[in-house]
């Protein structure tokens, strides 16, 4: 089991890490700042040594992760080397990720999918399109991003969650168990539900928000893209 350093700290860029177990082009490590693809985010690239990381995915234990290198890349278990993520990368992943938990309180009805790139992400909604009107959306969107509001990480018990399922919103993705314990992010007066992801301290730090459209992609989803305005 890796050490993922980013749950506690998401802004921290860089640490020293131990090779642990090479399968090809996938490399485990004692500890990571790297996210792995999940809950809609994408996984987080940088370098690991000289070696460049062109993507992260989960590994088949809870707390594992594999980074995996570009080819003709050599590294050996025991190997002790630098690890680095693309900062400007992950940092705009964390604001448009707590963007999409805005997007989530402003438009009122059931998540059913929703995805986290480099410059864009998306949610998409159970609801009829006559009723996201792109206007009000942005307004209300910015106003939340304006207002300064901390975002507050926390857990809870595996047992707290299944007590609570109000706290899992989004219908397509389940929160990350394995610990016995389970992360929720609260925007107060916001949000508040379960979300293993990366976010940034405060709302602020989002930005300026665009709808970059809405349409429909199906009977039950309605997607509404957000940009960097």
């Amino acid at each position: 089991m890796a050490d993922l350093l980013f749950r506690e700290n998401p802004y921290l860029k860089a640490c020293e890490a131990t090779v642990v177990a090479v399968n090809g082009n996938a490399v485990e490590l004692d500890r990571t700042v790297f996210y792995p693809l999940g809950g809609g985010q994408a996984g987080d690239t940088g370098e690991i040594g000289p070696w460049r990381v062109i993507d992260t995915r989960k590994g088949a234990s809870g707390d594992s992760v594999l980074h995996l290198l570009e080819p003709d890349a050599k590294l050996a278990p025991g190997d002790k080397l630098e690890i680095q993520i693309d900062w400007e990368r992950r940092h705009r992943l964390m604001r448009l990720h707590t963007a999409l938990h805005l997007l989530g309180a402003v438009v009122k009805a059931p998540v059913t999918g929703g995805r986290i790139g480099d410059d864009k992400a998306h949610l998409d909604f159970d609801i009829e399109m006559e009723k996201l009107v792109k206007e009000e959306i942005e307004t209300r969107l910015n106003e939340l991003v304006t207002g300064n509001l901390e975002t507050q990480p926390r857990w809870i018990t595996d047992a707290e969650l299944d007590a609570r399922p109000e706290l899992v919103k989004t219908m397509s993705v389940a929160p990350p168990r394995g610990e016995g314990r389970v992360r929720l992010l609260e925007i107060p007066g916001v949000d508040l539900q379960a979300c293993g992801g990366t976010h940034v301290k405060n709302t602020a730090e989002i930005g300026p928000l665009a709808v970059a459209r809405i349409r429909s992609e199906g009977k039950r989803n309605k997607r509404v893209t957000l940009t960097f305005s």
